[in-house]
């Protein structure tokens, strides 16, 4: 019996683990599989769109997501109503999800705005702007909101998690990096113009169109179905506009709370909270606290500028790599591999580039200024990552006294899971 219990607490890994193996075999399937090629003149739509709306309905959705930002912040952080937070995320998985289908995006909306601030050519429409806009705006003024309730994509999870299995804190602050990569990872080929990769691996969005390849289904099912032990976790360990609402939520002017009250420090709400995002009180004066080594706080606060510079360095020399993300980098690799190793090119790109009558020399130059682009922008991100570490790790090494309980600004996703924990009730 007790073997089967030590099976089960590890049953929700062996899914995460198996979870993002098949997110690598996304990319591989491709490759295996390569389109068809047609004899005449078609070309393969580089992304897909759905079918545009009049103005008018744009900004409809922009008046809905502004409504639904205040309806949630009032039933989060006045009514403290978990069953209120539970009805709007159905309304937004509805609308959003399967009647938007996923599109304007808020998350999405990360890439346009990168390629609207480094590139001349293009101008994110006003519908967009403001979707990336408005829920940071309410990140400041009362903390992840959008989080709770609004976003999509953490409404489906939301409405899944029916366990709760914690993670050991050295592999959620693992798991919790990858976001960060995500994030400026997307930026990058975004800024570069060489793929919206939030888009691509969107893992809900063909459940909400019910047209994507089989892979993409499997993976979104695949997240659901650890969601069921390892409450939300595409928002916890790859969203990448969550870092924003992260770092937004910790400044917000209000915050929802664990009790509407004072706190009475009866320590029922510890257990509460799936995503371990409850800050605890400090112990009673009579008991012995640990003390913080003043010399390690200031060792990992020099170390953050090593971290960006050392960070920055690497993904320099990584650029030439990751440009490859770009098809026409893709492209002047395959040209050049037939030219001095004698592999025919045979895609549709290298075929629509003999018929075009671009030269190679053209096509090599072109490379290299992507290439150029990429060496431009990766120590960027790398100084992001660099940051981001070295004030994470030291954020650890500094703790201000606390003598009630309080959720962790950042982390928290404002869900109301919490409320019932607490015995102090709201006064009518």
């Amino acid at each position: 019996m007790k073997k089967l219990r030590r099976l089960k607490k590890y049953i929700p890994y062996f899914i995460f683990v198996l979870l993002f193996i098949w997110h690598s075999v996304l990319y591989a399937q491709q490759q295996r599989f390569p389109r068809p090629e047609f004899e005449g003149g078609y070309t393969f739509p580089t992304h897909q769109f759905l079918n545009q709306r009049a103005p008018m309905w744009e900004y409809m959705d922009v008046a809905v997501l502004v409504g639904a930002l205040m309806v949630t912040a009032w039933i989060a952080l006045k009514k403290r109503s978990r069953q209120g937070l539970v009805w709007i995320s159905l309304f937004s998985l509805a609308y959003f999800g399967f009647y938007r289908q996923g599109c304007i995006c808020a998350i999405g909306s990360v890439q346009n705005m990168s390629l609207a601030l480094f590139n001349d050519s293009y101008s994110i429409p006003l519908p967009a702007l403001l979707f990336f806009i408005i829920p940071l705006i309410f990140a400041l003024l009362f903390g992840r909101v959008f989080c709770a309730g609004v976003c999509p994509l953490g409404a489906i999870q939301e409405l899944t998690g029916f366990k709760q299995v914690r993670v050991p804190k050295s592999v959620e602050m693992v798991l919790a990096v990858i976001p960060f990569v995500y994030l400026g990872l997307a930026v990058l080929f975004a800024a570069t113009q060489s793929q919206f990769l939030i888009c691509r691996y969107d893992p809900f969005v063909g459940i909400f169109r019910l047209d994507a390849p089989y892979t993409m289904i499997i993976f979104g099912s695949l997240l659901l179905i650890v969601g069921i032990f390892v409450n939300r976790p595409y928002c916890r360990y790859l969203c990448p506009y969550g870092v924003l609402q992260n770092i937004f939520s910790r400044f917000s002017v209000k915050h929802v709370t664990i009790s509407p009250a004072e706190c009475r420090d009866c320590r029922l709400c510890e257990s509460g909270c799936p995503y371990d995002a409850i800050l605890q009180s400090d112990p009673a004066p009579d008991v012995e606290k640990p003390k913080q080594s003043f010399k390690g706080s200031i060792i990992y606060f020099l170390m953050i500028p090593v971290l960006a510079a050392a960070f920055a360095v690497i993904l320099y020399n990584f650029a030439p790599s990751l440009s490859v993300m770009n098809n026409n980098v893709k492209l002047a690799r395959e040209i050049r591999l037939e030219k001095e190793e004698g592999i025919k090119a045979v895609s549709k790109a290298a075929v629509a580039f003999y018929e075009s009558g671009k030269t190679e020399d053209e096509l090599f130059e072109e490379e290299r200024q992507i290439i150029g682009r990429f060496r431009k922008g990766a120590p960027w991100v790398g100084i992001f990552l660099g940051l981001s570490l070295g004030i994470g790790l030291f954020r650890l090494t500094i703790r201000k006294i606390r003598t009630f309980y309080e959720p962790d600004r950042g982390r928290c996703y404002s869900c109301g899971k919490c409320f019932k924990f607490c015995p102090v009730k709201i006064k009518t």
